[in-house]
């Protein structure tokens, strides 16, 4: 008796082909949309190092003809970003600290301490989330003029220390994945919550620090909105308050200054994302995927 045999391919390699053709078209797909992500960060970092002359020209180009890196020196001195930089580093410093350390102490209280109505609190500080910022913007503008804040930095750093209903909840998801057995070992040993907290949770939870200081440092650097508001005096300018006084000082057509601006603006926000998107991306899939 003769054996029949397929013509076709088998099962296995349609499967086979199947699965490389869906892994082509993601592959595809993800270099589209990094294309289209990288695309206004390429058009500003080489228009940052064109002269005018070469700007304007029809039809643009795509790499420039002579690299000026004295738009950038020029840029620097001209706008005063010195004292720019220092008045947003100090900033965000405090708004880095005042996140991590207070988003971690009231995550703590809900992950690890047992409470009456612990759980619709919680739902409560969640349901913050859902409230537009503009919303509480003129109340709080309000409270800060009665006790005499505006005109200064507080307001953009003391709110930091009051934690945050999204940065609570990263930092409670993560908590959990922590075992109690840890805890109970160091009650029995003496120690109290604050200890466990700032010599056991905060030490363990690195990726998840990291993850809510790159977010803080990310808000602060780039706030606009809060220091137009609360600052006035010139010497108290922030980056983004600077770089758009800059826009105006310079002139509407100097794009290459203004673009040389922007990209210093920007760089110490890609530096510290390179050195911590390990942190960062960790972070965000353990607290992502840890069951409430």
């Amino acid at each position: 008796m003769s054996r029949t045999t397929s013509s076709g391919p088998s099962y296995f390699e349609g499967r086979r082909n199947r699965e490389r053709l869906r892994k082509t078209l993601i592959f595809i797909l993800l270099i589209v949309g990094s294309a289209s992500f990288l695309m206004p960060l390429w058009w500003m970092l080489q228009t940052s190092l064109k002269s005018l002359e070469e700007i304007i020209q029809y039809p643009p180009t795509w790499w420039p003809e002579k690299f000026v890196w004295s738009n950038y020196t020029e840029t620097w001195a001209a706008g005063n970003f010195t004292r720019f930089t220092w008045n947003t580093s100090i900033i965000a410093f405090f708004v880095v600290i005042g996140q991590v350390l207070s988003n971690s102490f009231i995550a703590y209280g809900f992950a690890k301490i047992k409470f009456p109505g612990r759980g619709a609190l919680f739902l409560i500080i969640l349901g913050t989330m859902t409230i537009p910022g503009f919303v509480t913007l003129i109340p709080t503008y309000l409270l800060f003029s009665k006790i005499g804040w505006v005109g200064s930095y507080l307001p953009l750093i003391v709110p930091s220390f009051f934690g945050g209903a999204f940065q609570i909840f990263l930092f409670r998801q993560y908590f959990m994945t922590i075992p109690n057995d840890l805890i109970e070992a160091a009650k029995i040993d003496g120690a109290n919550h604050f200890y466990v907290w700032a010599r056991l949770m905060i030490p363990l939870s690195k990726p998840v620090m990291a993850t809510i200081a790159i977010m803080a440092f990310n808000g602060a650097w780039n706030d606009f909105l809060g220091p137009l508001i609360y600052v006035a005096s010139e010497d108290m300018y922030t980056l983004q308050i600077g770089l758009q006084s800059f826009k105006v000082s310079s002139g509407v057509n100097q794009w290459h200054y203004l673009m040389a601006g922007s990209v210093l603006v920007l760089l110490p926000v890609l530096i510290l994302f390179f050195f911590f998107q390990r942190y960062f991306i960790e972070g965000m899939n353990i607290s992502a995927g840890t069951k409430g």
